[in-house]
């Protein structure tokens, strides 16, 4: 919607809306205003048309050419003015001059003045005359063609209302078919009649997954009450401790999920029983890779992870979900920890497509619900199976992301734990696409634990093509840590502490700077929370983006890419420059981590704040860690008073981010007093930490750093303009100034 303020004025000093004030068109329902080949005097308005004034015109005319036979009693024109008022006369054309003009017209209804003189010669008329005659019919066609339509138009309205008065006496005399009772669908109200349709549909629903369940478990499940009405979907910050709410995401997006996912079709009705069947095996695998130990899982040598003994696994599994491709290599990993959430969220949360997207916003980078083929039994997720297709990301243009195209079932296990699973369906067709991974059964169980606790073990299992990954990220893809299962539980860890302090609502008041008002907090970590999707988004070397390497020295190559902001409330307007480079440091990523999120050290990395001191206005904590926290900043120094700075920085052992964005004042009062965020335009830049590789083990205490350095600058407020060298110039010297002052610092 364009803002009223931009809306050019449409109104005239004469309270005439400019561009309509002086149109000739008539409106339906007006008299028809031509009789007998002329058109009745009209009186003269402010705003003449120039039909109106060819009228008057040809009155002048016709009086002009009367002849002196038009008095019959000889006296003078005085005499006859002073008997009685002048009778207008009005010209008549002869038959044969009206049909000339007639044929004419069928041919040209706008004559030019060429044609006019040439047409007025042949005719023994005058050009005006002619332009006159022209000008009328024109109108006189205009008025018969839309009484045409009126008439027309009045004719289906009235078959329409015979027809809904014919099926409201059919629907009065209907009777039900399972009582034999009257039914009165005519008078039931638009939410009932919704209603009856969505327990028709569950009915059908639970048929069906009573047929699987009969099939595969030798007995067909149980009634179970439906649900009255779903629940809409909500964001993370929305959940309730306890609470279940949510359908999946039927084509639910999550920021930028474009036209190359939306250009894989949902399953055929001939895969449907097959994707079933390969749900239910993948779910019985799955449960017993997340339970069983030696032999089928053995130590990594550094003791960091749990690994797969893949001739175990083909003992154990031989049946399977197709063969490897050439070149691929398999990637297995598993990962247990105790998380402070229930567990009926936990499953909201993984078959909720937008909630699951915005929680691994640091992993999956777009994700898209393809089609429900169930949605459950018994009032939530349990048979619930989804087709998905998803791309999951390292936060670096040095690595590509891994597209994959799976079913995702979930399902209640009779000892109350929850398993969620996905396996792909590439192989379902004889000539699959290819695709960078194949996820054989992923996934997690989750256990209730008390006080609303969950104990969750994740699998990751995939067959990955590593060929595209920089030699500076190999050592850290290869280890499985990058995608493994340890970087989804340590993320899920990270967000479910992010969660809780969202709804936490014994806030100490006596720190300085700390938000204590509920709504405030809840509105800050909302604003927060997009800006760093936005930023996980953005730098990673996702398939829809397309970057550009700028002269560097290899692995320091400066990467940029352009994208026009339009009608976006949340990013100003215009051509936004996004740069982005990843460089190893000799530094362990907790120290990294601590050096970019203090602002005490701001200065000595941050260009733009000129060396001022930076502070910290008000903070709120939303971890163990006292790193994690999100924060409102001040420069000093800044050239732009009116501006605060908001930053999140997040870690955990796996992966860590210091992400910020320039925010005005006032904007940052609205959210603060709990206002909707979504408004606030943000184009957040900041820092990617993930372990080298060699120290995982310890914690993120050991080894070396990747980091990864980007940035997001509004270059030019009009998104139609041109992008000028000197603009890539300038953000090239600026994120390489800053990699220089980080090596600096640091080294």
């Amino acid at each position: 919607m364009i803002p009223a303020r931009n809306m050019p004025s449409m109104i005239g000093s004469n309270g005439n809306i400019n561009g309509f004030a002086s149109s000739s068109g008539l409106t339906l329902g007006q008299p028809n205003m031509m009789e007998a080949g002329h058109l009745h005097p009209l009186d003269m308005a402010t705003n003449t048309s120039e039909s109106d004034i060819a009228r008057f015109r040809d009155d002048d005319f016709d009086s002009a050419t009367k002849s002196g036979s038009d008095n019959p009693e000889g006296g003078s024109g005085d005499d006859q003015e002073n008997r009685r008022p002048k009778k207008k006369r009005y010209h008549r054309h002869t038959q044969h001059q009206i049909q000339e003009m007639e044929a004419f017209f069928k041919e040209c209804p706008h004559p030019d003045d060429k044609q006019r003189k040439e047409l007025s010669r042949e005719l023994g008329l005058e050009p005006l005359q002619v332009k006159f005659w022209f000008q009328n019919k024109r109108t006189q066609m205009k008025t018969q063609h839309e009484r045409h339509e009126n008439t027309q138009l009045r004719n289906e309205n009235e078959k329409l209302r015979a027809d809904n008065m014919r099926y409201r006496e059919a629907l009065g005399n209907a009777s039900c078919p399972n009582c034999g009772g009257p039914t009165a669908l005519g008078e039931m109200s638009f939410d009932e009649h919704h209603l009856r349709l969505d327990n028709a549909r569950l009915r059908e629903e639970i048929d069906r997954i009573s047929a699987i369940a009969a099939k595969y478990v030798g007995k067909p499940l149980g009634n179970y009450p439906l649900m009255s009405s779903p629940v809409p979907s909500r964001g993370p910050l929305d959940l309730g401790v306890g609470s279940f709410g949510g359908q999946p995401g039927m084509g639910g997006e999550m920021y930028g999920a474009g036209d190359l996912l939306r250009s894989i079709s949902a399953p055929s009705e001939a895969d449907k029983p097959m994707i079933i069947e390969l749900a239910v095996a993948a779910m019985e695998e799955l449960v017993r890779m997340a339970q069983m130990g030696e032999p089928l899982w053995m130590t990594s040598l550094d003791g960091s992870m749990t690994v797969l003994n893949e001739d175990e696994y083909i003992r154990t599994f031989p049946r399977g979900v197709g063969p490897k491709q050439n070149g691929f290599k398999t990637e297995a990993s598993r990962e247990s920890a105790v998380v402070i959430m229930n567990h009926i969220n936990l499953v909201e949360i993984l078959m909720d497509v937008n909630q699951w997207s915005t929680v691994f916003s640091g992993i999956v980078s777009r994700a898209l619900t393809l089609e429900v083929l169930s949605t459950g039994v018994a009032g939530n997720y349990n048979g619930a199976l989804q087709v998905m297709t998803a791309e999951f990301q390292v936060p670096s243009p040095l690595v590509p992301t891994r597209e994959s195209y799976y079913v995702r079932y979930c399902k209640q296990h009779a000892d109350g734990t929850w398993a969620v699973v996905d396996v792909s369906l590439d192989n379902l067709r004889p000539n699959p696409a290819p695709r960078s991974c194949q996820r054989r059964p992923s996934g997690c169980l989750i256990q209730e634990m008390p006080n609303g606790y969950s104990k969750v073990t994740w699998v990751e299992h995939a067959e990955v093509d590593e060929r595209g990954v920089h030699n500076l990220y190999k050592q850290l893809v290869s280890s499985g840590h990058a995608f493994g299962a340890k970087r989804w539980v340590a993320t899920l860890d990270r967000q479910c502490e992010r969660l809780a302090s969202a709804m936490a609502s014994n806030i100490p008041t006596g720190d300085v700077g700390v938000i204590t008002n509920q709504e405030g907090r809840k509105s800050m970590l909302k604003l927060a929370e997009r800006m760093v999707i936005s930023f996980c988004a953005g730098v990673s070397a996702s398939t829809t983006h397309t970057w550009t390497t700028l002269s560097g020295t290899g692995a320091d190559d400066v990467r940029v890419m352009t994208r026009k902001s339009v009608d976006d409330p949340g990013r100003p307007p215009g051509i936004v420059l996004s740069a982005a480079t990843s460089f190893w440091l000799p530094v362990p990523p907790k120290r990294v981590f601590e050096f970019l999120r203090d602002e005490n050290s701001r200065s000595e990395w941050d260009i733009l704040s000129n060396g001022g001191i930076v502070q910290e206005m008000a903070h709120i904590a939303n971890g163990r860690d006292t790193g994690n926290c999100v924060s409102l900043l001040r420069s000093a120094n800044s050239s732009q008073s009116n501006m605060l700075i908001l930053q999140e920085s997040c870690s955990d052992p796996t992966a860590s981010f210091v992400i910020y964005a320039p925010v005005d004042i006032v904007s940052m009062n609205v959210v603060l007093n709990g206002s909707d965020p979504d408004y606030v335009a943000l184009l957040p830049s900041g820092f990617a930490i993930l372990p080298d590789g060699a120290g995982i083990g310890d914690s993120g205490s050991g080894g070396g750093s990747l980091l990864t350095v980007a940035f997001q600058i509004l270059v030019d407020s009009v998104p139609t303009a041109k992008l000028s060298l000197g603009s890539v110039a300038t953000v090239n010297n600026l994120i390489a100034c800053t990699v220089e002052r980080i090596k600096a610092a640091l080294s």
